[in-house]
């Protein structure tokens, strides 16, 4: 082998760390996002109270 070429080199590591993101941030946003984007839940008819009226002014 001669000095020009470069020998392949074998990683410590199977991936490459590319924006240095660790998986805790990754999987927090995602949840966040989903959180956000969900629309709330429509209440139950059966749960669902009228608001108590209020006194008439005198």
């Amino acid at each position: 082998m001669s000095a020009t070429e470069s020998k392949p080199q074998s990683p410590s590591h199977p991936y490459e760390v590319v924006a240095g993101v660790s998986m805790r941030d990754l999987l927090a946003s995602c949840a966040a996002a989903k959180a956000i984007s969900t629309p709330p839940r429509v209440p139950d008819p059966g749960t669902v109270q009228r608001p108590a009226e209020h006194p008439k002014a005198a």
